[in-house]
């Protein structure tokens, strides 16, 4: 089983990337969420896959976070949900989205991605009920969401990874704006880095 791969990123051809790991490339497929937040060519990339054998075929799918590949690995226990049609919901959805339109079981959200249908959209929402963790609402307790994402994409572009960012998001104070939440978020970060 492969677990996780860190390498050279040496290749990027949607939906497939091609990572150098002491000299064997190994061609991996990663939802466009993943891929749009992967490094450069030449640079360091580490994801964490889930390696599917088929008769024909071994397969190697690619996460940038833990939570994608969980969603993932719900997604293709469906029966007639393959890996490409997993690969297609995250790469419409969020997780996040995801397990909010499971929990208000909203099919309309599930339709908008290209190759699933009303019925296919219903009998997800049917076999993923319950199984996604409550999704964070915007809430009096944190910042609303789209200020929260802004804040990560802020932190992500200054070169923490998307795992140190999505912590520091919890210490940003309700209501703060984007400027203050990256503030905080980044006063968090270094008294990280201190210890």
């Amino acid at each position: 089983m492969i677990g996780r791969i860190q390498g050279i990123l040496i290749e990027k051809s949607p939906p497939a990337v091609l990572v150098d790991v002491q000299g064997v490339g190994y061609q991996i497929d990663v939802p466009m969420s993943s891929f749009y937040d992967l490094p450069a060519i030449g640079e360091k990339v580490t994801l964490l896959t889930e390696f599917i054998v088929r008769e024909d075929a071994q397969l190697l799918y690619g996460f940038l976070s833990a939570s994608e590949r969980e969603a993932f690995r719900l997604l293709i226990k469906i029966s007639g949900v393959g890996p490409r049609t997993a690969l297609s919901i995250l790469s419409g959805l969020s997780v996040e989205d995801l397990a909010q339109a499971v929990a208000a079981q909203e099919s309309i959200r599930l339709t908008r991605v290209p190759g699933i249908g009303k019925k296919t959209a219903e009998r997800l929402l049917l076999e993923l009920k319950g199984k996604f963790t409550a999704p964070r609402a915007a809430s009096q307790h944190q910042a609303p969401r789209d200020d929260l994402l802004e804040v990560q994409r802020a932190l992500v572009a200054l070169g923490y990874s998307e795992k140190e960012s999505g912590a520091a998001l919890q210490s940003v104070a309700p209501g703060a704006s984007v400027s203050e939440g990256i503030r905080q978020a980044l006063k968090q970060l270094s008294k990280g880095s201190a210890r």
